[in-house]
Protein backbone atom coordinates (compact mmCIF):
# COMPACT_ATOMS: atom_id res chain seq x y z
CA UNK A 1 0.00 0.00 0.00
CA UNK A 2 1.21 3.50 -0.87
CA UNK A 3 1.08 6.37 1.60
CA UNK A 4 1.73 9.91 0.40
CA UNK A 5 3.99 11.57 2.98
CA UNK A 6 2.41 14.96 3.84
CA UNK A 7 5.83 16.35 4.85
CA UNK A 8 7.02 15.97 1.24
CA UNK A 9 5.66 18.97 -0.68
CA UNK A 10 5.49 17.10 -4.00
CA UNK A 11 3.58 14.17 -2.49
CA UNK A 12 1.32 16.48 -0.48
CA UNK A 13 0.44 18.28 -3.73
CA UNK A 14 -0.26 14.91 -5.41
CA UNK A 15 -2.52 13.94 -2.51
CA UNK A 16 -4.44 17.21 -2.81
CA UNK A 17 -4.90 16.72 -6.54
CA UNK A 18 -6.13 13.16 -6.00
CA UNK A 19 -8.70 14.48 -3.53
CA UNK A 20 -9.94 17.36 -5.69
CA UNK A 21 -9.54 16.48 -9.39
CA UNK A 22 -12.84 15.42 -10.93
CA UNK A 23 -11.58 13.22 -13.76
CA UNK A 24 -8.87 10.57 -13.88
CA UNK A 25 -7.91 8.23 -16.71
CA UNK A 26 -8.19 4.58 -15.71
CA UNK A 27 -6.10 2.31 -17.91
CA UNK A 28 -6.92 -1.40 -17.98
CA UNK A 29 -5.52 -4.15 -20.20
CA UNK A 30 -7.78 -5.60 -22.89
CA UNK A 31 -8.02 -9.29 -23.76
CA UNK A 32 -5.72 -8.62 -26.72
CA UNK A 33 -3.06 -7.17 -24.40
CA UNK A 34 -3.53 -3.54 -25.42
CA UNK A 35 -4.05 -0.74 -22.91
CA UNK A 36 -7.56 0.72 -22.74
CA UNK A 37 -8.00 4.13 -21.09
CA UNK A 38 -11.33 5.44 -19.83
CA UNK A 39 -12.15 8.70 -18.02
CA UNK A 40 -13.67 7.99 -14.60
CA UNK A 41 -14.98 9.75 -11.54
CA UNK A 42 -13.15 8.61 -8.42
CA UNK A 43 -12.72 9.10 -4.72
CA UNK A 44 -9.28 9.06 -3.08
CA UNK A 45 -9.25 8.56 0.68
CA UNK A 46 -5.48 8.68 1.15
CA UNK A 47 -5.14 4.90 0.85
CA UNK A 48 -7.00 3.77 -2.27
CA UNK A 49 -9.31 4.87 -5.06
CA UNK A 50 -13.00 4.08 -5.35
CA UNK A 51 -14.63 4.13 -8.80
CA UNK A 52 -18.24 3.27 -9.65
CA UNK A 53 -19.01 1.65 -12.99
CA UNK A 54 -22.06 0.65 -14.95
CA UNK A 55 -22.36 -3.14 -15.20
CA UNK A 56 -21.09 -4.87 -18.32
CA UNK A 57 -18.57 -2.22 -19.29
CA UNK A 58 -15.34 -3.28 -21.05
CA UNK A 59 -13.19 -2.03 -18.15
CA UNK A 60 -14.90 -4.58 -15.88
CA UNK A 61 -14.25 -7.43 -18.32
CA UNK A 62 -10.64 -6.26 -18.56
CA UNK A 63 -10.26 -6.19 -14.79
CA UNK A 64 -11.68 -9.70 -14.49
CA UNK A 65 -8.85 -11.06 -16.63
CA UNK A 66 -6.08 -8.69 -15.51
CA UNK A 67 -6.50 -6.54 -12.37
CA UNK A 68 -3.36 -4.45 -12.95
CA UNK A 69 -4.23 -0.83 -13.76
CA UNK A 70 -2.85 2.66 -13.90
CA UNK A 71 -4.64 5.88 -13.06
CA UNK A 72 -3.49 9.19 -14.50
CA UNK A 73 -4.47 12.74 -13.65
CA UNK A 74 -4.18 15.39 -16.33
CA UNK A 75 -0.83 17.18 -16.31
CA UNK A 76 -0.34 20.91 -16.68
CA UNK A 77 -0.18 20.76 -20.50
CA UNK A 78 3.57 21.44 -20.43
CA UNK A 79 4.81 18.02 -19.37
CA UNK A 80 4.64 18.66 -15.63
CA UNK A 81 2.36 18.24 -12.63
CA UNK A 82 1.85 14.58 -13.49
CA UNK A 83 0.34 12.13 -11.01
CA UNK A 84 0.25 8.48 -12.05
CA UNK A 85 -0.78 5.63 -9.78
CA UNK A 86 -0.21 2.00 -10.63
CA UNK A 87 -2.15 -0.60 -8.72
CA UNK A 88 -4.41 -3.58 -8.49
CA UNK A 89 -8.17 -3.27 -8.89
CA UNK A 90 -10.92 -5.47 -7.52
CA UNK A 91 -14.69 -5.35 -7.33
CA UNK A 92 -15.63 -4.19 -3.85
CA UNK A 93 -18.92 -5.88 -3.00
CA UNK A 94 -18.72 -4.41 0.50
CA UNK A 95 -18.70 -0.78 -0.68
CA UNK A 96 -21.91 1.17 -0.18
CA UNK A 97 -23.82 2.48 -3.20
CA UNK A 98 -22.52 5.81 -4.54
CA UNK A 99 -25.44 7.76 -3.08
CA UNK A 100 -24.44 6.61 0.42
CA UNK A 101 -20.83 7.82 0.21
CA UNK A 102 -21.00 11.40 1.46
CA UNK A 103 -17.53 12.36 0.20
CA UNK A 104 -18.34 11.05 -3.28
CA UNK A 105 -21.61 13.00 -3.35
CA UNK A 106 -19.90 16.15 -2.13
CA UNK A 107 -17.35 15.84 -4.91
CA UNK A 108 -19.77 14.96 -7.75
CA UNK A 109 -23.19 16.34 -6.75
CA UNK A 110 -23.07 19.09 -9.41
CA UNK A 111 -21.86 16.69 -12.12
CA UNK A 112 -24.55 14.17 -11.18
CA UNK A 113 -27.23 16.86 -11.54
CA UNK A 114 -25.72 18.11 -14.82
CA UNK A 115 -25.98 14.55 -16.15
CA UNK A 116 -29.71 14.51 -15.38
CA UNK A 117 -29.43 12.14 -12.42
CA UNK A 118 -30.39 12.38 -8.81
CA UNK A 119 -27.92 10.76 -6.42
CA UNK A 120 -30.24 7.74 -6.20
CA UNK A 121 -30.65 7.37 -9.97
CA UNK A 122 -26.89 7.71 -10.48
CA UNK A 123 -26.32 4.98 -7.89
CA UNK A 124 -28.87 2.74 -9.64
CA UNK A 125 -26.99 3.18 -12.96
CA UNK A 126 -23.44 2.92 -11.55
CA UNK A 127 -23.85 -0.14 -9.37
CA UNK A 128 -20.39 -1.72 -9.57
CA UNK A 129 -17.85 -0.40 -7.05
CA UNK A 130 -14.22 -0.89 -8.04
CA UNK A 131 -11.48 -0.40 -5.47
CA UNK A 132 -7.94 0.33 -6.67
CA UNK A 133 -5.10 -0.40 -4.29
CA UNK A 134 -2.03 1.61 -5.38
CA UNK A 135 1.30 -0.18 -5.52
CA UNK A 136 3.37 2.66 -6.98
CA UNK A 137 3.05 6.39 -7.52
CA UNK A 138 4.95 8.53 -9.95
CA UNK A 139 4.86 12.30 -9.56
CA UNK A 140 6.77 14.95 -11.51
Amino acid sequence: MIRLDPSDATLAHADERLRTELIAWLTTVGADGTPKSTPVWFLWDGRDLLVYSRPGKPKLRNLASNPHVSVHLEGNGLGGDNVILEGVAHLDDGAPPADRVSEYLRKYRDRIAQGGWTPASFASDYTVPVRIDPTRIRVW
